[in-house]
C-alpha cells in the first residue's frame, strides 16, 4: 500500500459542484472533464463524480479527514458557503480536533487539525 490518493465525492450538478468544491478548498481543478473534475489538495486527489441520480440519503461508514492548520476557521467558512453541521469541532485527545459537514450534495467532509501526524516521505 502507497497511502490514499483519491478522495470522490458524488453530485448531480457537477457545475455547481466544482465552483463549490473550489472555493471551500482553495483550489482550482487541474482536471476537468464532464464525466469526472479532480482538484489537487496538497498532494491528495479531490474528485467529484457525476451522479445520475440525486442520493438525499448518503452513507457516512467511511469519512475522510482533510488536514487543516485553524479548524475553527476552516469549519466555519465551510458553513458560510452552505455546508451543513454534521459533527462540530470535538477534541478526541491532545491537540487533535476533528469536525464534518454535509456539503450542498450530502456529501460528508471531515476536517482535522492534527499536529502529531506527518506525512512520510
Amino acid at each position: 500500500m502507497l497511502g490514499l490518493r483519491t478522495t470522490i465525492y458524488k453530485v448531480n450538478d457537477l457545475d455547481a459542484a466544482k465552483k463549490w468544491y473550489s472555493k471551500a478548498f482553495g483550489k482550482k481543478p487541474y482536471f476537468d472533464e464532464p464525466f469526472y473534475v479532480g482538484l489537487n489538495i496538497g498532494g491528495y486527489e479531490l474528485g467529484l463524480l457525476p451522479e445520475e441520480v440525486d442520493q438525499t440519503k448518503k452513507s457516512d461508514s467511511v469519512l475522510s479527514y482533510w488536514g487543516v492548520e485553524d479548524i475553527e476557521i476552516e469549519y466555519q467558512k465551510l458553513l458560510d458557503l452552505g455546508a451543513i453541521e454534521h459533527e462540530p469541532p470535538t477534541n478526541v485527545g491532545g491537540e487533535i480536533v476533528v469536525a464534518s459537514v454535509k456539503c450542498p450534495w450530502n456529501n460528508s467532509i471531515g476536517i482535522i487539525y492534527n499536529p502529531e501526524f506527518k506525512i512520510e516521505q
